[in-house]
């Protein structure tokens, strides 16, 4: 008898223990939208990144900085489980990326729309339901009245309401933007992908989309990730930063990332952060500073 207690003690204990494992998974799984350990990228034969290891919380707003062909929009594609990690691990809400493709939703590199295109912005919100995305339609959503519901509640999100119905091409980029926003948006995803969003866009523009993005975070617990040339129109509106480089990464809070110190240690060369009067960073040093790169790609 006193064996079968003991033996009973022991399995309430063990299952206890995976209960408690059990709650912790899914605690992670819900806080933590993007995990990569150790990651690696190889294309065409050469690595472009590798040792990567960085977390994105539920709800965080972080840039992606670095200079051209560091990787940046390569990272948004191994997040996407477009392109294969040749080493580590990468997973998106506790999953595999390709099997987590459903809860993201990604805004590419886009240079406008030519002024002749005639779709309506409300129709290129809806292009983002009827399976333009990922080839499949939007499950729940089969009648029409409910597809245009959420078409609506997208673009008042994104504060478009009032020239959705007009001409894409007839509207400014910061417009524009706003509306590819809402269409990322209208699955309702759990993490967002926007690489170089604000690349064709004025100062202005460039801070009101930040300021929406911020507001998409808070409002919606949605998770952003940002690919960026520029980070000083968004600087306070992050709450990390990555820094890729030299075939590595950092991350940290902006302050942490963007310092002399760090950035020296990434590139292996002296580079220098200075803060001018208005608060806007400027890198000095060599490899060249990413934030006054002006309107150029990352094609890695």
């Amino acid at each position: 008898m006193s064996r079968t207690v003991t033996d009973s003690s022991q399995t309430l204990r063990h299952d206890h223990a995976g209960v408690e494992q059990a709650k912790a998974t899914d605690r992670e799984t819900r806080t933590t939208a993007i995990a990569f350990h150790g990651a690696a990228v190889r294309l065409g034969g050469r690595t472009v990144w590798s040792d990567v290891s960085l977390t994105v919380g539920a709800g965080e707003f972080v840039a992606v900085l670095g200079p051209n062909g560091a990787g940046k929009s390569t990272l948004i594609r191994a997040v996407l489980g477009l392109l294969p990690l040749s080493a580590g691990d990468a997973s998106v809400f506790g999953r595999s990326p390709s099997a987590a493709r459903g809860e993201i939703g990604y805004l590419p590199q886009r240079h406008g729309f030519d002024g002749g295109t005639r779709i309506r912005g409300v129709d290129l919100v809806q292009l983002g339901l009827d399976g333009s995305r990922w080839g499949l339609p939007l499950p729940g959503l089969p009648g029409s009245r409910r597809t245009a519901r959420r078409v609506a509640e997208v673009i008042e999100l994104v504060g478009a309401s009032a020239y959705a119905r007009k001409p894409i091409g007839q509207l400014s980029g910061g417009e524009q933007q706003r509306l590819l926003i809402a269409q990322a948006l209208a699955r309702r995803p759990r993490l967002l992908l926007l690489d170089e969003p604000l690349d064709s866009l004025d100062l202005p523009n460039q801070a009101a989309v930040a300021a929406l993005v911020r507001r998409i975070c808070e409002d919606e617990n949605v998770a952003v990730m940002l690919v960026t040339h520029d980070v000083n129109p968004i600087l306070t509106y992050l709450d990390r930063v990555i820094y890729i480089a030299a075939g590595a990464a950092v991350e940290g809070t902006p302050e942490e990332v963007v310092s002399s110190e760090t950035l020296t240690r990434l590139y292996g060369a002296p580079v220098e952060v200075l803060r001018a009067s208005d608060g806007r960073l400027v890198v000095v040093g060599q490899p060249e500073a990413p934030f006054v790169h002006g309107h150029r790609h990352d094609h890695a």
